[in-house]
């Protein structure tokens, strides 16, 4: 407790009595500092800024059976909530390669890892897109267990600067590296109508994806800068203003939410590393090896369910889920985020 960093004398400022931009809820940035008041914020049902609750954790470990000295995979690091709990499973003796392609956050869960005493002895970090899970194995060997979240983190969503989300201005990237590959405002500037279309179609079942393509490529085409989180919800508020007065609001939140997240599949080519990365698994596992895999987009769902029938039709897995795991009433409720995940497993013959 000696040891412990002061808190801050003067609150920082800002309007109102509880802040809202993501820089000034310092209490929720600093969870070490003030632990009350961040457990105040997880029993509201809601994720302090800044951080991620992983989810199913209890259902994952229980399908793992995770025993000491063994090795394996966490194929999408994020936070290190799921790491942190394998971490205690895995030790004496084990290893856990974590991978991921944040490079923003990696560096800050493995610090934060290492504090709670996993360093690289046990914990090897790797910034790594797990649609390249060979190049693991060709180092740790054949892998007792992988498990993969393929949902975005919290700490992601609620950074503005990050451009995930429309709920606050930000600029519009939504790359999960920031310093690879095209930004969603890079994307747009010379997609098609039809492409974007398409893109809405497949990435998201948006219904209402030609009038928003339609706006948008028109935006654009007479030099307009689509720059920003809040200009593009106000083009899709635009071209859905003559839905219902009844239902247009709660239907234009709907449609932000999965145009931008048709956008953030197609500039990190989500679906793409994902079929790679199921199609290189059953190399990666040990004969009776176990992967978990955790996802929130009904996309990503039939991806993995068809894989794992496939290699089980193959006789590559020996069982496979029959039907995704929900995480409980309860965990839904002290977290709304988990809501939308399934949970697949199988295992290897």
């Amino acid at each position: 407790m000696e040891d412990q960093e002061p808190k801050p004398k003067r609150r920082i400022r800002y309007k109102g009595t509880h802040p809202k931009a993501f820089k000034e809820k310092y209490k929720e940035l600093q969870p070490d500092l003030y632990a009350e008041d961040v457990a105040k914020v997880m029993q509201q049902g809601r994720t302090p800024a800044g951080m991620h609750r992983p989810i199913c954790v209890h259902e994952i470990l229980d399908f793992l059976k995770i025993k000491p000295g063994q090795t394996g995979l966490d194929a999408t690091l994020g936070y290190g909530g799921h790491s942190l709990e394998i971490l205690k499973a895995i030790t004496p003796g084990g290893k856990l390669y974590a991978i991921d392609v944040d490079a923003m956050e990696l560096p800050r869960t493995k610090e934060r890892l290492a504090a709670l005493g996993y360093g690289e002895d046990i914990l090897i970090v790797k910034k790594l897109n797990f649609s390249n899970i060979d190049l693991i194995t060709e180092e740790a060997g054949p892998l007792d267990f992988v498990l993969a979240d393929l949902g975005v983190s919290s700490m992601q969503i609620d950074n503005p600067e990050r451009g995930f989300s429309f709920k606050v201005d930000g600029p519009l990237d939504l790359r999960l590296n920031p310093s690879s590959g095209k930004s969603a405002t890079d994307l747009l500037k010379t997609i098609s109508e039809e492409e974007l279309a398409a893109l809405f179609l497949q990435n998201s079942d948006e219904p209402f994806y030609q009038i928003i393509a339609r706006a948008v490529t028109n935006k654009i085409s007479k030099g307009f800068i689509l720059d920003t989180t809040s200009k593009l919800q106000e083009i899709i508020k635009e071209a859905l203003s003559l839905l219902p007065e009844s239902t247009r609001k709660d239907e234009i939140k709907k449609c932000c939410q999965r145009c931008f997240q048709a956008l953030r599949i197609e500039v990190n080519d989500e679906f793409g590393a994902l079929d790679k990365f199921l199609d290189r698994l059953p190399e990666a596992l040990a004969p009776g090896g176990r992967v978990a895999i955790l996802s929130f987009h009904s996309g990503e769902d039939r991806r993995v369910k068809k894989a794992f029938q496939y290699f089980h039709r193959e006789g590559i897995f020996s069982d496979v889920a029959q039907e995704p795991i929900r995480p409980t009433v309860q965990e839904c409720t002290a977290n709304p985020r988990a809501r939308s995940a399934k949970l697949r497993w199988a295992i290897k013959a």
